[in-house]
């Protein structure tokens, strides 16, 4: 997910992205133009944040905006946000693409939209968010998934993953059971992104990946899966229709075009969700193309050329961003933004911090951190489990407890890392992506605890805005993907340290040692708070 997460001075962005650039001088907000010339803006919701970018026919990104979103968290285990805030951040956003660059503003060909996956959005007859959005690190449906796996077994291959309580069909199954009245009134359900491409287009719209996420869709017909549907009490009425997401699935409403200096034949792709839209930035659409994003949430994420189900193992086995490509990927709730939140916890600027604790760095922290603080998705499918420090004493310093919550994150990802052995998919290297993966730090310690080189890209925080910003081209150009979704210039490759790597491995075990004495605490702790 595209997060404003500032680990540290921003990568450059320059001639890794582009073949060149378009723009000329400046007149003020304007730019001066012999020529009209083609720029394509993506626009991804994330989870804290709203990311906007502009970027002209050379791949060369020349303008942005960042606008951040509350989240509400009204009782233990859930996690909603209103789509009117969406909405209203995409505006401020594209008020202030305006007002750094009206004319390309006025150039943009087409619009691809990326987000946060799994969200609930539910509409009334008139197309009105009849509640809250519940969102992607919402735990309070895992009854219902449970439910959903045990009366339905076969669904997890033909959905990709078994029912989790992150994913949008058993939010629909808690709604039922828990706000009969509000289910009765759904007549739509959206992702989040669509509830922008609504109030863009008024089209009701999703791509193949960001419904991959729902457990409503049959992945290896790319088409929803009646079955799945009627287990959860709903049917294709209440679906947006499916497009792929370098397809057209609208185009801007005149009131739109008119508020914002765009043409009023401008496109909207059918974009992705955040983990495929940020493959898509990364070139990451070949099969084998690997990488592990880190934002608010993590992903590893490998690109297949056919449909590979492996729920047994957790894996979650989706449909990509482009025709004819599928992906498997782990994903944990838990990414950057635990240094976030270790950082507000120790009222510290998180560059500053990383910095002092990359200088007092010598060895693996003999302090634990289970990265848990919202529940975990791979391996444990656990919404109960939470972060804990584990081996505290009166010497443990700001820097000891910033390197465990590093190194507790880079530890899930071992865990990732096994869960995809277990699904016979074996990782050699991974680029990184996201906000995390401009702490070159942060990458060292990754690389030695999965043993793999991590290559590191010019320009890799742009992720799922970017990646759908070539959505948005190819929906209009009707390119090749391969032609246009290359990766961008490398910034370094860093390779594990043997010594780091011997050093990591039992820290490694310690942590799933951890879990595993405490996973009956949590569940305790959980229903004693329910």
């Amino acid at each position: 997910m595209a997060e404003p997460l500032d680990f540290a001075a921003p990568v450059p962005h320059g001639g890794g992205w582009a073949r060149g650039s378009s723009h000329g001088p400046r007149l003020g907000s304007a730019t001066i133009r012999e020529r009209e010339v083609p720029q394509y803006l993506g626009i991804d919701v994330g989870t804290s944040a709203v990311k906007a970018i502009l970027v002209d026919e050379g791949q060369a990104p020349i303008a942005e905006a960042d606008v951040p979103l509350p989240i509400s968290r009204p009782q233990e285990l859930w996690s909603e946000q209103d789509p009117e805030s969406w909405w209203q951040a995409v505006q401020t956003a594209l008020d202030e693409l305006l007002a750094k660059d009206a004319a390309a503003l006025g150039d943009v060909r087409a619009i691809g939209l990326s987000g946060q996956m799994h969200g609930a959005v539910l509409l009334d007859a008139a197309n009105r968010p009849l509640r809250p959005a519940i969102l992607w690190n919402d735990g309070r449906s895992f009854r219902e998934a449970q439910q959903l796996g045990s009366e339905h077994p076969g669904l997890s291959r033909t959905a990709g993953v078994i029912p989790m309580p992150g994913f949008t069909a058993p939010k629909l199954v808690w709604l039922a059971r828990h706000e009969p009245e509000t289910f009765r009134a759904v007549r739509k359900v959206l992702l989040p992104k669509d509830y922008i491409r609504l109030q863009l287009t008024g089209t009701i719209v999703t791509d193949m990946s960001d419904a991959a996420g729902t457990w409503w869709l049959d992945e290896a017909k790319r088409d929803w899966s009646d079955e799945a549907l009627a287990a959860t009490g709903l049917t294709r009425d209440h679906m947006a229709s499916l497009v792929e997401g370098s397809q057209a699935s609208g185009t801007v409403r005149p009131t739109i075009a008119r508020r914002w200096n765009l043409r009023s034949d401008v496109v909207v792709a059918g974009g992705a969700g955040d983990a495929a839209a940020g493959a898509v930035g990364l070139g990451a659409i070949r099969d084998g193309s690997a990488f592990i994003s880190l934002g608010t949430s993590g992903q590893l994420f490998v690109t297949t050329e056919t449909f590979s189900p492996a729920p047994d193992a957790l894996v979650h086995s989706f449909c990509h961003a482009v025709p004819d490509r599928w992906f498997q990927m782990a994903a944990m709730l838990n990414g950057a933004s635990c240094i976030a939140w270790a950082a507000n916890l120790l009222k510290r600027d998180i560059g500053e911090l990383l910095h002092e604790t990359e200088a007092a760095y010598r060895r693996p922290s003999d302090v634990l951190f289970l990265p848990y603080l919202a529940g975990e998705r791979t391996p444990h499918n656990d919404p109960h489990a939470r972060g804990v420090f584990f081996g505290l004493s009166p010497d443990t310093q700001q820097t000891d407890l910033a390197q465990a919550v590093l190194e507790g994150v880079a530890y899930s990802f071992a865990d990732a890392k096994l869960a995809f052995e277990k699904a016979g998919t074996v990782l050699t290297q991974a680029s990184i992506i996201g906000g995390g993966s401009k702490s070159r730090f942060w990458t060292k310690i990754f690389a030695s605890v999965l043993n793999i080189p991590i290559i590191r890209h010019q320009g890799s925080d742009k992720g799922p805005a970017f990646g759908a910003a070539r959505l948005a081209r190819l929906a209009v150009t009707g390119e090749a993907p391969e032609d246009v979704c290359t990766a961008p210039a490398v910034l370094e490759t860093i390779a594990p340290d043997p010594r780091l790597v011997e050093l990591y491995e039992p820290r490694v075990q310690a942590l799933r040692s951890l879990y595993r004495s405490l996973k009956p605490e949590f569940a305790r702790a959980a229903h004693e708070r329910i």
